[in-house]
């Protein structure tokens, strides 16, 4: 009988064994499985941080801050002592996957909401950087000379004093005439006069051309950005040699360029 019963409390301790082991094998796999979600997870928050680092460098550059002003390489300084309410102990004790997959899922919301304040404001610097743009400034040359000025001068061909709209940069043939602004080509051909010409529309009714022209480098409804080349220098038209006859109209009516060949910004 005693034989018996020490058989049967040794299947019994064997089958709990069993029974521990099938549970620990459970647990095991259930972690494996939250292990590999969490690595998911992970690997997903990495990837939007890198994005996050790319744009926050794209606004730095946007807003004109320095270089040093805002790192996006390194982790945000902070620091502080161990809060006397929560020991290291505790805290290292009451870890656990789920709440950590909690904690990554609170990360998730919070990078959802950054991005979507950053991209908002990544797009209105871009707008103000586009109306900057917009504004006519410099020269719309890379290299030459200012030979005449807007008002009335003595005219090259018929030697009277004649009105002339406009301002002449002289300059070598086939060098590259630059747009002033930012804006939409809203002509390019051949014009009276003009002889090649590139007209470019900048909104808010202003409206800048390019003449004489060796030939031109845009079509009409072309985008143009701020100092992209839209021509390059010849002596077509009425011209006595190469240069660029360059107008600027406020709502219709030529205004002197020299205002906004003054202005620095470009």
């Amino acid at each position: 009988v005693g034989g018996d019963a020490k058989e049967e409390r040794l299947q019994a301790a064997e089958a709990e064994a069993g029974a521990r082991a099938e549970e620990l094998a459970s647990l095991a796999a259930s972690a494996e499985r939250k292990l590999r979600a969490m690595t998911l997870s992970v690997a997903e928050l990495q990837a939007r941080m890198t994005r996050l680092d790319a744009l926050g460098e794209h606004l730095t550059d946007l807003a004109g801050l320095d270089g040093g002003e805002f790192s996006f390489d390194n982790v945000p300084a902070m620091g502080g002592p161990i809060p006397e309410h929560l020991p290291m102990e505790e805290s290292l004790s009451s870890v656990t996957l789920d709440g950590l997959q909690a904690d990554i899922s609170v990360a998730s919301n919070m990078l959802d909401d950054r991005e979507a304040q950053l991209d908002v404001l990544a797009q209105l610097l871009v707008d103000e950087q586009l109306d900057k743009e917009a504004k006519p400034s410099g020269r719309p040359i890379t290299w030459g000379w200012l030979s005449s000025n807007f008002g009335t001068r003595t005219d090259p061909f018929s030697g009277k004093k004649a009105w002339h709209q406009g301002v002449d940069f002289a300059g070598r043939e086939g060098s590259e005439i630059i747009a002033v602004a930012s804006g939409v080509v809203s002509y390019s051909g051949v014009r009276s006069g003009y002889g090649t010409m590139v007209e470019v529309a900048h909104g808010d009714g202003l409206v800048t051309r390019y003449a004489h022209n060796q030939e031109n480098l845009v079509k009409v409804g072309d985008l143009i950005r701020k100092g992209e080349a839209v021509a390059l220098m010849g002596s077509s038209g009425r011209s006595t040699g190469p240069h660029v006859h360059f107008e600027v109209f406020k709502n219709g009516r030529p205004v002197d360029p020299a205002s906004y060949v003054r202005r620095t910004h470009r």
